[in-house]
């Protein structure tokens, strides 16, 4: 991945806990920043999958320890808003690569939820 297209995103975790009637709750852990090349999502596969939702998704190219395959799913990325506010984006699906991983994610809370 060249440099000069890096970009600083921050990484939440999601973290999931019990309310005080026992209930199911998520947070978000502290921001981690990491650094990945941003694209629009495409291709024909994934277009066939995730069709009118693939227009608010993002492909990320990551090399690093933070993001892990089969554990990262459901955390998210701080794309356009602060480290200190609540994702915008959230990681839908992992692929490992020798020297890489293609992460897809996700925007919430835009008007086609």
């Amino acid at each position: 991945m060249a440099r000069r297209s890096l970009k600083t995103l921050m990484l939440r975790k999601r973290v999931v806990g019990k309310d005080d009637e026992g209930s199911t709750v998520h947070s978000w852990a502290d921001a981690i920043a990491i650094k990945a090349t941003v694209q629009p999502a495409g291709g024909s596969i994934n277009a066939a999958i995730y069709g009118k939702e693939l227009s608010y998704m993002k492909s990320l190219m990551y090399q690093g320890d933070e993001i892990t395959e089969g554990r990262s799913e459901n955390d998210g990325i701080c794309l356009d808003v602060v480290a200190d506010d609540d994702p915008d984006y959230v990681i839908t699906s992992i692929a490992t690569y020798s020297d890489h991983l293609n992460v897809l994610i996700k925007k919430v809370n835009h008007n086609g939820d």
